[in-house]
Formats: structure tokens, sequence, C-alpha cells
């Protein structure tokens, strides 16, 4: 477990979870971590990066 507070807020901004979360947020918004549009932005970023995973494994392990 990281235990540096910075760190910990560092890696709930990038995390898709808190990403996921903050795009739902209509209230409280300052609690937050990250923003809704960076969320967004946070979430699409994975989601690319995941189609783009299963891309070249596709593509490598398909004959």
């Amino acid at each position: 477990m990281v235990t540096d507070p910075d760190w910990q807020r560092h890696l709930q901004q990038i995390g898709p979870m808190t990403a996921g979360l903050a795009v739902q947020a209509t209230t409280r918004r300052h609690d937050l971590p990250i923003g809704p549009w960076a969320g967004l932005g946070v979430l699409a970023a994975w989601t690319g990066a995941a189609l783009l995973a299963g891309l070249v494994s596709l593509r490598l392990r398909d004959a």
C-alpha cells in the first residue's frame, strides 16, 4: 500500500474507478480527487488502452 498522501491522491486521479465515479457526481464535487470532465477523459484513456491491448493481443495470437 502507498502511504504517502500525495501519491495516494495521484493514484486516485488516474484510476478508472475514481474517474468513472467522478463522471456521475453532481453534488459535493469539491470533495472528489478529480473533476467530472477530467474523469471522463481518464476513463476514455483507460478504454482506449484496453481496446489497443485487445487489438495487439488478437493480432499476436490469431494465425
